[in-house]
């Protein structure tokens, strides 16, 4: 029994070890680590721009938000625009009627119960209309500095082959759960969205560089790497 504990442990060390070299790699490569949301600093127009990015591109979100926040900047506005305006600005990003919807409920509950300002505990934050765990972990990370894993694609795809968990694990809850131990609190939002340039540029989707024989800032301690040696 004692000898299973201690290998336990010792996995989890190791595995924090790993975490804190993919931290500082990916540091390292993208020293500015930003959001790709053109937000402004705003946490409404954060929560309003991570909930239209759902199978949307930040892209085209941050177009279609350009026009929409010169019309409608703030919560209080948003709350009394008439729904049907609120889904033509929105259309572009998809789904627009459930989302026109969302953004509008989210901030009369906003403006009713919370001034027009956005919480910062992740029980408040999972009550509002369209916010799930990753958009409540992107608000608690980049505005208030709690830290916080956001379980997008390229984090779920990324650590998969880095050999946190298993790579055909696409589990956001699952994700979540298990890298919160390992990610330092303080370096996880900035973990997060290093590792969506890492995504778009080294590993890709269908294609990442250690699968075309090019070289990869991760490949020391990437476990889908070590299958290709």
């Amino acid at each position: 029994m004692m000898a299973q504990i201690k290998t336990k442990k010792n996995a989890a060390f190791a595995l924090r070890e790993k975490g804190a070299e993919a931290v500082s790699r990916l540091a390292a490569l993208y020293p500015d680590a930003v959001c790709s949301l053109d937000y402004a600093g705003d946490p409404w127009k954060l929560l309003v721009m991570a909930r239209l990015s759902a199978q949307c591109t930040d892209e085209r979100v941050n177009i279609v938000c350009g026009p929409m926040f010169e019309a409608i900047p703030d919560a209080e506005t948003m709350a009394q625009t008439e729904l049907s305006v609120i889904e033509e600005f929105v259309k572009p990003c998809g789904l627009y009627r459930m989302k026109a919807k969302s953004i509008k409920e989210a901030s009369e509950i906003l403006v009713r119960e919370y001034g027009g300002r956005v919480p910062d505990t992740m029980d408040e934050l999972l009550a509002l209309p369209g916010v799930g765990r990753k958009i409540a972990n992107l608000l608690l990370g980049d505005i208030f500095g709690k830290g916080g894993i956001v379980a997008d694609t390229h984090c779920m795809r990324i650590c998969g082959r880095l050999g946190f968990y298993p790579e055909d694990l696409r589990d956001p809850v699952k994700t979540e759960r298990i890298l919160t131990p390992i990610i330092e609190p303080a370096a996880q939002s900035d973990f997060c969205h290093r590792l969506v340039h890492f995504g778009r540029e080294y590993c890709t989707a269908r294609s990442p560089v250690c699968e075309k024989g090019e070289k990869c800032p991760l490949a020391e301690i990437c476990a889908h790497n070590g299958k290709k040696a």
